[in-house]
């Protein structure tokens, strides 16, 4: 199982919080490693998430939770 991170974009404020904008894989869908996964949202900056690995996704957090840095959104099987 390998753990999709929410990307740490804020070093000085390690508990910022930043939004899951869109998820370009479904739950349960098949993703390759490096393949565009979803996109975050942090003080007005955006960041592309990539698959760490391939094999089927489950989702963690829905588009629109806030999170905080480095909190889990997903996991690959």
């Amino acid at each position: 199982m390998t753990e999709v991170v929410f990307p740490e974009m804020n070093a000085e404020d390690s508990g910022a919080t930043g939004v899951v904008a869109t998820w370009y894989a479904a739950e349960g869908e098949q993703v390759a490693e490096g393949q565009l996964i979803a996109e975050v949202q942090m003080d007005k900056v955006d960041a592309e998430v990539m698959a760490p690995a391939g094999g089927t996704i489950a989702l963690l957090a829905a588009e629109g939770d806030e999170v905080a840095q480095g909190s889990v959104i997903a996991q690959i099987s």
